[in-house]
């Protein structure tokens, strides 16, 4: 439809938010310019029309009633079946609901999204399908994506499978719930602060946050295109590698992704000999004030230590910029997030590749309409950053960001003298589910408290893996394996040594 151009009030008030004062004539000249210009918005929604994508109609969905959906753990349930062969045929998965698949409904767990569905498959969906996985739902995510807890998407709280009291972590905290009980045998999880590996450490299971790029984030709702990722959730190593092989190389349409990309296979890496290999125990990881439990660095320490059987080499290391990088991601997040996500409807400005103007206009019209229903981790990134770009007009963002080279290069120093960096996923067992009346602060806290470990690599852009290391007070506890970046297998080379090694990962009990 045309889109409606100002007229000379609207045009002062415009004027006025630039801090200009034009008089009565040059806004009358002005108010014509505007109304100028704007018929080329008119063409190009013309021109655009003939090339848009529209829903597929045979793909139909249901939300699932509470007593199919205990965990709280499924959006929508479908079934899209993929193709007849493939590496990943037979195998069901389920999609984190930041991830556009053409024709079911996606909601991001907020208010804001609710409603929309989208007219194309993201990439990484595209490729499940073509490589045999049947798609069986959405599974529920966070307020779009910014929490590492498990209570705040609108559709309700998503429950641990080992204690359903407490969190499954976030924001694929639908994914992981649903590999954890077995309801599937794969799911796509998304990462900008440790969203892969978070939930998979709470929840018992694998996560795998890929090097920056090595995988499309196409038709996946951004947050933060530095920070974006997406990748494999799965209760087995092997199964994480089959399903990164698959998802892994360019799509042309993410500049995210280095024009020179070319995966290295990770399935037919598993079994390699991994005798000679050195990790180094990174000392940041572990000790945080107020946050980590003797427990758990205890389990990451002892599983660390049982790699020594395999023929590595497993050494101290100190990495001062561990903690550091931690306000990079801060900065990074706060004021990406709010430019990008919140006023950029999602994808922002001044990027070459394929956007969704469905979605951005759906998104900017509820943010506007719903912004009082965000969850309060939203809200609070939403007014930090909103503060800082307006008193400090975003200089902290660019230093930040010039400081991401800085965190990269000490990582990629730290990993000349070893091949992997070890630390605890979080530094805590998965904690009670936070009541919607506790105090504002705990809810916030119980959604951020965990990324201390997992957000930096999400700056550097670091693959790492988080394989489950044992447990503590009867719950499980996360070990991170960071490597080099684009050395995807080497982490899950690794990882899959130390699986076979313990005799496999146990399930959560039976309830």
């Amino acid at each position: 439809m045309p889109v409606r151009p100002p007229d000379e009030n609207e045009v002062a008030a415009l004027a006025r938010t630039y801090g200009m004062h034009p008089d009565e004539a040059e806004v009358s000249a002005y108010t014509a310019l505007v109304a100028a210009f704007l018929t080329s918005y008119d063409a190009v929604e013309e021109l655009y029309a003939g090339i848009a994508p529209h829903p597929p109609a045979d793909r139909p969905s249901t939300r699932p009633a509470d007593a199919d959906n205990p965990l709280g753990a499924w959006y929508v349930r479908t079934e899209i079946r993929g193709a007849a062969e493939g590496p990943l045929a037979g195998r069901t998965v389920a999609v984190k609901d930041n991830v556009a698949v053409a024709g079911v409904p996606m909601m991001n767990g907020s208010h804001t999204v609710e409603g929309f569905v989208p007219a194309r498959d993201a990439t990484v969906v595209t490729r499940l399908l073509d490589a045999g996985a049947t798609v069986t739902g959405k599974a529920v995510c966070e307020d779009l994506c910014f929490s590492g807890g498990s209570h705040t998407s609108v559709t309700g709280p998503v429950r641990n499978p080992w204690d359903p009291t407490r969190t499954t972590g976030g924001s694929s905290s639908g994914s992981a719930a649903l590999v954890a009980a077995g309801e599937v045998d794969l799911a796509l999880g998304g990462d900008q602060g440790g969203s892969i590996r978070m939930p998979a450490a709470f929840c018992g299971i694998v996560g795998h946050k890929p090097t920056h790029g090595l995988v499309p984030y196409t038709g996946a709702f951004p947050i933060e295109s530095t920070l974006d990722h997406l990748g494999p959730m799965t209760r087995t190593v092997a199964d994480a590698a089959a399903v990164l092989d698959v998802l892994a190389g360019r799509d042309g349409d993410d500049p995210r992704q280095p024009a020179d990309l070319v995966p290295d296979p990770c399935a037919a890496a598993l079994g390699g000999d991994v005798a000679g290999l050195r990790v180094g125990v990174v000392a940041q990881g572990f000790g945080w004030a107020e946050l980590s439990e003797t427990g758990v660095d205890d389990t990451v320490r002892a599983a660390a230590g049982r790699l020594r059987e395999l023929g590595i080499g497993v050494v101290d290391l100190d990495l001062p910029w561990h903690r550091y990088a931690l306000h990079v991601w801060n900065v990074i997040a706060t004021d990406g997030a709010t430019v990008q996500m919140i006023e950029g409807n999602g994808y922002g400005h001044n990027w070459e590749g394929r956007y969704d103007p469905d979605l951005i206009a759906h998104y900017g019209r509820r943010r506007r309409e719903t912004a009082d229903r965000w969850s309060p981790t939203v809200t609070a990134v939403a007014l930090a950053g909103r503060w800082s770009i307006e008193q400090e007009q975003g200089r902290h963002y660019a230093m930040a960001q010039n400081l991401a080279a800085e965190v990269r290069r000490r990582y990629d120093e730290a990993l000349t003298e070893v091949d992997l960096l070890v630390m605890p996923t979080v530094p805590m067992v998965a904690r009670p589910i936070p009541a919607p009346d506790d105090p504002l602060e705990v809810r916030v806290s119980r959604g951020l408290e965990m990324i201390v470990n997992c957000a930096p690599f999400d700056v550097s852009g670091h693959p790492a893996t988080s394989v489950p290391a044992g447990l503590s007070e009867g719950m499980p506890v996360g070990m991170m394996l960071v490597g080099r970046r684009f050395a995807d297998a080497t982490c899950l080379t690794v990882a899959h040594a130390f699986e076979q090694l313990v005799g496999g990962f146990p399930g959560p009990p039976a309830r």
